[in-house]
Order: structure tokens, then sequence, then C-alpha cells
């Protein structure tokens, strides 16, 4: 159950754990997502092995249990054999989850993780999240955008609640995906909560790649770029985290 009404979400891209100190550390990843404090959290980049090696193996799993979250993959292609994705976090419930397909051409596989989290019990006001990470080709993104918005993803029938999409875009300039989804939701407008609209890389960013789009029905009272000694090496990205308050459910 949400305290006052306010839900707090965060996006980040965990580079498969892999630290600017070239070591992978999933239990880094889950310190730092521990000093965030969010009761949802979108992953990108994620690897997980079905493996006995050891739990880190399986990342998704692993930061999950560390955290005393449940976790949803949404699984894109494989990378050395494991599930590489995209990941929502959540210690609140879910009721619903799907990942959409929005790879273009023969670009690498991508998706739209959606995962509807309940704000008390299932049954009661459901807030949609997608988790997105769109791709590194300029066209490509152009189609995802468009994808995006369209009747099947953003716009499909059975969304009843708010949205909040979430995630890396890849947009090195305010391209068509961002155009798209600034005339279907709000952006988080990083200039009135930031002293920069950058994002990345984490120690000096310079490009604003890290996204937060969400329905009127959600007032963002606060945007933060979490930047602590442990987030500085943990991933090249640092988790972009939205306070929310719920208006009206």
């Amino acid at each position: 159950m949400l305290k006052d009404g306010r839900l707090r979400v965060a996006t980040y891209n965990v580079h498969k754990c892999v630290g600017l100190d070239r070591r992978e550390r999933p239990g880094r990843i889950a310190a730092v997502l521990r000093e965030v404090d969010a009761d949802v959290v979108a992953l990108q980049e994620v690897v997980s092995h079905d493996s006995n090696a050891s739990r880190e193996a399986h990342q998704a799993r692993f930061i999950a249990e560390e955290l005393g979250c449940q976790f949803h993959l949404g699984e894109n292609r494989k990378h050395r054999g494991g599930a590489y994705g995209n990941v929502v976090l959540s210690r609140l419930p879910v009721t619903h989850c799907h990942n959409h397909d929005i790879t273009w051409r023969h670009q690498e596989p991508r998706g739209a993780l959606r995962v509807d989290v309940s704000l008390d019990a299932p049954g009661t006001a459901v807030v949609h999240v997608f988790n997105v990470h769109l791709g590194t080709a300029f066209v490509e993104r152009r189609h995802q955008g468009r994808k995006l918005v369209g009747d099947s993803v953003l716009r499909a029938d059975d969304l009843k609640g708010p949205r909040v999409v979430l995630g890396d875009f890849n947009e090195w300039t305010h391209g068509l995906a961002s155009r798209l989804l600034s005339q279907e939701l709000r952006s988080a407008d990083l200039r009135q909560h930031l002293r920069s609209r950058r994002t990345y890389p984490g120690p000096l960013p310079f490009m604003h790649l890290d996204h937060v789009y969400y329905d009127p029905s959600l007032v963002l009272e606060r945007l933060t770029l979490h930047r602590s000694r442990l987030s500085l090496v943990a991933s090249d990205h640092l988790p972009l985290v939205a306070d929310f308050k719920l208006e009206t459910m």
C-alpha cells in the first residue's frame, strides 16, 4: 500500500550490471536501488541465466530477492545463453504483465514491458507502467515511437488507470519518439527539477537519454538523478527517480 497517496518510480539502465570498473556486480546494483528506495523500478539491459553456478547469474531474480521485491522480465533476445531485456521490480501487487515487441525490421530485438501495478490490493486502482529501451538507429526509433503511441500499446482498450512510460530512449536529440510521447503524455522536464537536462553518462552527463512520461492524473512532485559514490561506478547510467502524487483515483 502506498503512503500518503505517493508513488516513487525509477528508471535505470544497469548495463548488464557491469560497472565503470568493468566488473559485473549485481549486488552493487541492488545496493544502489536500496538507496533509491522506489516502489517500482524499470531496469534496462538485464541478463538472467537459469544456472546453479551462482545466485547472481540470474540478475533479475537476484536483485529482486535482495530488495524484497517481485520481478517481471521482458526477454527481448538471448545474450550468451541468458535472457536479455527489460525488467520491472515492484514492491506493490502486480495484476498484469505483457512484453510488447517493438522491433524494427532486422535491428536488435526491442521491447516495451507493460506491468500493471495495484496501488492497494488487487482489484483497486492501477497504474500502467511501461519500461522502454529504444534502438540506437534514427529511423528505428521513429518506427518504435509510432508503435508505442498506437492502439496496441499506449492506447490499448484495457488501459483503465494512469500510464507511466519510462526508460532509455537513446535519443541524443528531441526526435520523433520523444515528440510523439510528449503529445500523448506529459514529459518530466528535467530543467524544472535538475540543473541540466542531461542524464548520460553518469559521471559527466552530456546527453538526455533517460525519460519519464506520465498521465495528468499523476502529479510529478520531484525528479532526481540519483548520484552517490556507489551509483557513479555501478553502471554508465544513473537512476532517474520520479516522485508522484496521485491526484484522483
